[in-house]
């Protein structure tokens, strides 16, 4: 009796010790969303160096990052926005930058009025709200 469960827990050590590598060998990538909801131009480059921030800090490999645009922000992703050459840098840095609909249908904009490479949710509040449920770190500038 003695012996066989000592050979269980050698065997159950040995297994968890097997295991150990794979769980710590990769850690997940942080998440950070960065919502953009007023019409501010000093908010809308401050959330831009904020994601240049991150990703010089952490590297553009170990995080995502999505900047959810909604409300009085939409200006910064309009395509005649004064940004519109920052948020080219920023997608082209790796992160994603998405405009609400809902906020461009209570706006009357349609995806010709918006910078063409954008994605887009929904519902901008709701996106951060599931991000946040998901680990995500929320960020307002």
């Amino acid at each position: 009796m003695i012996r066989r469960t000592f050979v269980q827990l050698a065997l159950a050590g040995t297994m968890l010790v097997a295991a150990a590598p794979a769980a710590i060998a990769e850690p997940a990538k942080q998440g950070i969303v960065i919502q953009v909801s007023d019409g501010d131009t000093k908010t809308w480059n401050q959330a831009l160096n904020v994601v240049k921030n991150i990703q010089a800090e952490y590297g553009k490999d170990k995080v995502d990052i999505e900047l959810v645009v909604f409300g009085n922000g939409s200006g910064l992703l309009k395509f005649d926005s004064p940004l519109a050459n920052r948020i080219d840098d920023t997608l082209a840095s790796g992160a994603s930058v998405s405009m609400c609909e809902n906020t461009m249908k209570g706006q009357k904009l349609s995806k010709a009025d918006m910078h063409p490479k954008v994605g887009y949710v929904k519902a901008g509040i709701i996106e951060i709200v599931e991000k946040s449920k998901q680990g995500w770190t929320v960020v307002r500038p």
